[in-house]
């Protein structure tokens, strides 16, 4: 057993670090209203340039596509992938590398290229890919004019024929203590966003547009992009704290039941030691007597 020196050492560690844990979750909790907030904002935003998009793309059939919605070329794909730039949030940043790496798996042959968001997506593929990285953003916050330009790099990468595919792979934020690892095609629109609109939708044809839905398409395009990579960061943003608040309540608790065990071990230490020192005490007397 240890000593009862030791034993008051580590309850004055684990509740030290239960304070830290208790801070933290406290922090994200806070956090994670406003970000659940702008990420469900975005997510109705979102669904409704997809559905105006449909509508505007039926509208063009028959006219050469535009270059968002042609078939991507033989190249290699491009991924994005967003993590965090912190631990200490559970399986959140693991889950997204590991299905980024097993694209990436898939796409061998090819030779994927990566655009990283967050530190620990950087530092993680910097050591196993890191002639893949083609762009890297760390320490950002969800933020339009990152988005913006992110999207642009990946729409001229496209259009170029530098990048067959686009896809992103984000975490979409279900509740606090339940995210879920996406991975969504962004280029090209067709089987994405593009889609045959059906009448119960009521969009596409009913519709008159003006100038052309061309002319719209050539504004509505690169916004969508950049709006779905913005909403993908805001997703991952609420992810990140509900990951961190559950992950945090957890290790309080658990720092709470490891003060328990260490404050029984303790009382039963003080306790063996009581007993000793009487011992002692009574065999003193009893040689005394004698």
């Amino acid at each position: 057993m240890a000593s009862l020196k030791v034993i008051r050492k580590r309850i004055v560690s684990v509740r030290n670090t239960q304070q830290v844990t208790k801070a933290m979750k406290m922090v994200s909790a806070a956090k994670l209203r406003r970000a659940q907030a702008a990420a469900e904002s975005a997510r109705s935003y979102s669904d409704k340039l997809t559905e105006l998009l449909r509508g505007l793309a039926s509208a063009e059939e028959g006219e050469a596509p535009h270059p968002f919605l042609r078939p991507g070329s033989d190249a290699p794909a491009q991924l994005i992938v967003i993590t965090g730039d912190k631990g200490l949030c559970g399986a959140y940043n693991a889950s997204i590398i590991r299905m980024a790496t097993a694209f990436l798996a898939e796409e061998r042959g090819r030779g994927a290229t990566l655009t990283v968001i967050g530190r620990r997506a950087r530092e993680f593929f910097a050591k196993r890919a890191p002639d893949s990285i083609v762009a890297e953003h760390v320490g950002v916050t969800p933020d339009l004019a990152l988005a913006r330009a992110i999207g642009r790099h990946a729409a001229e990468r496209f259009v170029a024929g530098e990048a067959g595919e686009v896809y992103v792979v984000y975490t979409r934020f279900r509740s606090a203590i339940s995210q879920i690892p996406t991975l969504d095609r962004l280029l090209p629109l067709r089987d994405e966003a593009a889609t045959e609109a059906t009448p119960q939708q009521g969009i596409g044809r009913d519709y008159v547009y003006e100038p052309d839905p061309r002319s719209i398409l050539d504004s509505l395009l690169p916004r969508y992009i950049e709006t779905r990579i913005y909403h993908a960061m805001l997703e991952s943003a609420a992810s990140e704290h509900g990951a961190r608040m559950t992950a945090m309540d957890s290790a309080t608790r658990n720092a709470s039941e490891m003060i328990g065990r260490l404050t029984l071990a303790m009382n039963r230490a003080r306790q063996a030691g009581i007993t000793t020192e009487l011992m002692e005490i009574v065999g003193g007397a009893e040689a005394l007597k004698g």
